[in-house]
């Protein structure tokens, strides 16, 4: 079995694109979708966590996700 290039699941990039109207999804797109996702996701949380650490929190709440994006 090959190595997981990804956090997140292929699966379920599929059926993101497959809910987005594509017809066949060939797995470099999946791949593809789940790094642009994750890249997207860590930028976010870094900025929560920004966020929290500069209103004196160590827990990262669903307002600073919400103001980070």
């Amino acid at each position: 079995m090959g190595r997981r290039t990804t956090e997140l699941p292929l699966a379920a990039m599929y059926r993101i694109l497959k809910a987005a109207g594509a017809e066949r999804v060939s797995d470099s797109a999946k791949r593809a979708l789940a790094k642009e996702i994750e890249r997207y996701a860590a930028k976010v949380a870094e900025r929560a966590v920004k966020l929290a650490r500069h209103a004196g929190r160590k827990t990262v709440t669903e307002s600073d996700i919400e103001l980070a994006k």
